[in-house]
């Protein structure tokens, strides 16, 4: 949607494995064509750009081929689920000139801007701890992911939880200690984790704890819960970014809380930091800039992903490298 209403890009094709979803997608949205296979979107000369918005498991092979072909890349999070990859993603990059991002669209966020300013500018003193509740409804592995079993919690929103973390602290994770509990999840047939707890001390000193879950009621007027509190030695920020009830709707169907930062649609447009973290990535392809969120930014918070799902697996804290 982003790209098909942006004044300075032309949508030549969408590609996906299953044709129909290619062919509608391709109509909804005012592309030229459609395809099925990566390889021949890749390989069109009329591409510049390429977004991938795959599985995670899934970008590695995508966005070497589109690098080796000239093609800027916007890589949903995270930027790969190994070092190895993330590392031949970046390096492909680099090596034939394309702009590469990783759209961790939080530093787009409103609330979470307002944090991060009040922390640069010193309000809060000397950062001492954070917690952060970035937590989806059961329905998201169950029904709108048919991949979740192959993936988990920490890949899908930890990945942005870890993110949060390095831009406002400026810092480095030191060391994690993750633990998680399998259990509604399998009863369903998806073979992910319900949910993890993870403490993580940075190398400044301070100490932040996340909680990821894929296990919240459905019932939940909201699809996710996204709360986090900084607190420094002068001052504490509280964020509440999807139910801060700005906006509250009950009727005979729903209660709902309707989205009011991420992706609203005002006056015939998309608005919100769910887009402009797209937007900003056309700009830095148009003017020749480097992305504010890199394929290095990508890498650090796999590190931090693979050292939580190790602890998870040896129930001890693991030492960053």
């Amino acid at each position: 949607m982003t790209y098909s209403e942006h004044p300075h890009v032309d949508l030549v094709k969408v590609c996906d494995l299953n044709k129909a979803r290619a062919r509608k997608m391709a109509k909804q949205y005012g592309a030229k064509s459609w395809c099925t296979d990566y390889r021949e979107l890749v390989e069109d000369p009329d591409i510049d750009v390429v977004s991938i918005v795959t599985p995670d498991f899934a970008h590695t092979d995508i966005a070497v081929a589109a690098a080796k072909s000239k093609k800027h890349i916007l890589v949903e999070k995270p930027l790969a689920t190994t070092v190895e990859d993330c590392r031949k993603i970046i390096s492909t990059a680099k090596r034939n000139k394309v702009t590469l991002m990783c759209d961790f669209h939080n530093h787009w966020n409103p609330c979470m801007h307002r944090v991060k300013e009040a922390v640069d500018a010193g309000e809060l003193g000397t950062l001492q701890f954070m917690s952060l509740r970035l937590n989806d409804t059961i329905a998201v592995p169950r029904d709108w992911l048919a991949w979740s079993g192959k993936s988990s919690v920490l890949w899908f929103l930890a990945s942005h939880s870890v993110d949060l973390v390095r831009w406002i602290f400026k810092d480095e994770v030191d060391r994690v200690y993750t633990v998680a509990r399998s259990r509604l999840l399998k009863r369903l047939g998806k073979n992910t984790p319900d949910f993890f707890m993870s403490t993580l001390e940075l190398k400044k000193g301070a100490v932040v704890a996340i909680e990821n879950g894929w296990i919240m009621s459905e019932r939940m007027p909201i699809v996710c819960a996204f709360k986090m509190e900084v607190i420094g030695s002068k001052g504490t920020m509280l964020s509440d970014v999807v139910s801060h009830g700005a906006v509250q709707k009950y009727t005979e169907k729903e209660v709902s809380l309707p989205d009011v930062f991420g992706r609203p649609h005002i006056q015939g447009k998309t608005q919100g930091f769910a887009v402009e973290s797209i937007r900003h990535f056309i700009d830095c392809v148009r003017l020749n800039r480097k992305p504010h969120v890199t394929g290095e930014d990508g890498l650090a918070a796999t590190k931090v992903i693979l050292a939580m799902m190790k602890s998870v697996e040896t129930g001890k804290p693991v030492k960053m490298r």
